[in-house]
């Protein structure tokens, strides 16, 4: 099979999937109702709570939830081969990732925009709505420490000390360009009534210019001794976090996100017309079942596959953000369903990009040739960035502009996912506060100073001398598919409880458990000092901090349990 063919064949099942599957969903098991009030609109407050054209939101949702992720993990589980990955990518997606990101959002419209975790407390109880917190609070945290610290290293002049792989230094004036258009652009249509199709095509006109500019001018005519360092890029992305977080939501973010959703789908559409026009075939093998020092294929391209598939993080956003700005009941089907789509086309590409994208069988050989030859987070993202350029200069484009526009691509949807997923940690620890009685959490400044602490601790604090997300890194992905099947668990119960079937969530929630659970505790053996297994790394950090995560899980599973049991709320 050649990568078009499967591209063209993958496209053809998101659109039924989303014609037929999503509709079903909406009409017959979630019931959506147009004439129901939402909580932008219940609790409008024009900070959090903003009703919010569909097109804005769809593009505040798609770019919250893209990130680094959806290039990162299939970038890694290509090593198996590209069937296994493309296969969960199409499937994870329709019929788990999707209707994870669907419910999650239906469940918090319905509960005053409530993040999952405060609707646990509502549905199973208090203990288990504090563990979720807590297993929430840890994600985000641990995620955002790290994609703190890549951003700092693509802002750099060289990915690493060495100086052996260059930096992305031209994403440094769009992004912050991108920043200054958006505000202004948000001002324009939120203060001013200016109409969204305008604001738009000038905003993104602007937006192409800076990328140009930033490839004509990488450094801005500084001179490399002055160039900002990684730890000054790493103070500078906690600032811009911060003010993200408390800023009205309309000021910055969703016009932000919706601008760079637009650059998204230029990215994709040249990636895609390029893979269709160029002629590519796979380089990488269709399975590749025992890489030199892989864990086992299953249940791993579950966990390492998260975004583009299935992702708690989904969760916390359709839960977050996006729940808070839902126009109508109705919107959840485009926005939750159809965005998860949409990422899923980006974990696709990666998938090709990294199979098909590659020069030659001996280079992809050569780069794949272990696990620990694709372990740095900043050469992942390279080879994204290689592989996807590759197709795009298949339609003429230089491959300077293109690898450019890639570049621009990773760099902006890692600082829109840091900005919301800052907020994201902001609305969690203001949660927590309530439920503690300790008002002072409660003051977005105040609980936005310490999601910027906590993230900046996993960005900067040193374990074995790396950062202390890195060194926790590895737990990342398990806690992750966690949270993504602890709520569709609570969207199961959530559907039990109103008389609708739960097979459509509780088959998803089952298999994301079983395979999570099975992962940690493969790991937990793995990382267990007195471990004696065979290609074990015992380390007592990651071993105790997993533990404690897969106590906690089972703890809120056990309840949710429980919960499902009891005949009323």
């Amino acid at each position: 099979m050649s990568p078009a063919l499967a591209a063209a064949g993958a496209f053809l099942l998101y659109l039924a999937a989303y014609q037929f599957y999503s509709r079903f969903l909406a009409k017959r098991i979630f019931a959506l109702d147009d004439a129901a009030a939402t909580p932008a609109h219940t609790q409008r407050d024009d900070v959090d709570y903003v009703p919010t054209r569909p097109a804005v939101l769809f593009g505040h949702h798609f770019a919250s939830i893209t990130g680094l992720a959806p290039m990162l993990g299939p970038a890694v589980a290509v090593i198996w081969g590209w069937v296994p990955a493309l296969l969960w990518v199409v499937f994870g997606a329709i019929f788990i990732g999707a209707v994870h990101d669907f419910g999650a959002m239906v469940l918090s419209v319905r509960s005053r925009g409530m993040s999952v975790g405060e609707v646990t407390r509502d549905l199973v109880g208090r203990r288990a709505g504090l563990l979720f917190h807590l297993i929430i609070f840890f994600g985000i945290a641990l995620a955002m420490g790290v994609f703190v610290f890549v951003i700092s290293k693509l802002f750099s002049l060289y990915l690493d000390p060495g100086k052996t792989h260059e930096g992305y230094p031209q994403a440094v004036f769009p992004s912050a360009s991108l920043m200054v258009v958006a505000m202004v652009a948000g001002i324009l249509m939120h203060k001013r009534g200016v109409a969204l199709l305008p604001v738009a095509i000038v905003g993104f006109a602007i937006e192409l210019f800076t990328i140009w500019f930033g490839m004509r001018y990488p450094t801005l005519g500084i001179a490399p001794e002055y160039w900002p360092s990684s730890d000054t890029w790493t103070w500078i992305l906690l600032a811009y976090a911060f003010a993200a977080s408390v800023l009205p939501v309309w000021a910055l973010l969703q016009s932000r996100d919706f601008l760079n959703a637009l650059l998204l789908y230029l990215g994709l559409g040249l990636a895609y017309l390029g893979l269709f026009a160029g002629g590519h075939e796979f380089v990488a093998p269709a399975v590749n079942a025992h890489p030199e020092g892989a864990p086992p294929m299953l249940p791993f391209v579950f966990i390492i596959i998260a975004c583009g598939a299935a992702s708690g993080f989904h969760g916390l956003v359709s839960s977050g953000t996006t729940a808070k700005q839902l126009d109508r009941e109705t919107h959840a089907r485009p926005i939750g369903y159809g965005a998860m789509l949409g990422e899923s086309t980006l974990g696709l590409l990666a998938t090709l990009a990294c199979t098909a994208g590659i020069a030659s069988k001996d280079l992809w050989h050569s780069h794949y040739s272990s696990w620990d030859a694709v372990s740095a987070l900043p050469k992942k993202i390279d080879a994204f960035i290689q592989g996807t350029t590759s197709f795009v200069t298949s339609l003429g484009v230089p491959a300077d502009l293109a690898a450019a526009l890639i570049a621009m691509v990773v760099v902006s949807f890692a600082l829109t996912t840091l900005d919301s997923a800052t907020r994201l940690l902001r609305f969690n620890i203001e949660e927590i506060g309530s439920r503690l009685r300790m008002p002072f959490l409660v003051n977005r400044y105040v609980a936005s100073v310490a999601a910027c602490a906590v993230i900046g601790l996993f960005a900067f604090f040193e374990i074995d001398g790396k950062p202390a997300g890195l060194a926790l890194w590895a737990l990342f992905g398990t806690t992750n598919q966690l949270l993504a099947a602890l709520t569709l668990s609570l969207v199961t119960l959530y559907l039990k409880r109103r008389g609708k079937s739960v097979w459509y969530t509780g088959i998803p929630a089952l298999f994301v458990m079983s395979t999570t659970l099975t992962a940690m505790a493969r790991n937990l053996g793995d990382f267990c000092p007195l471990s004696g297994f065979e290609g074990s790394q015992p380390n007592g950090l990651l071993f105790g901090v997993g533990t404690v995560l897969f106590l906690l899980g089972i703890a809120v599973l056990v309840e949710t349990g429980l919960a499902m049991g009891r005949k009323t709320a």
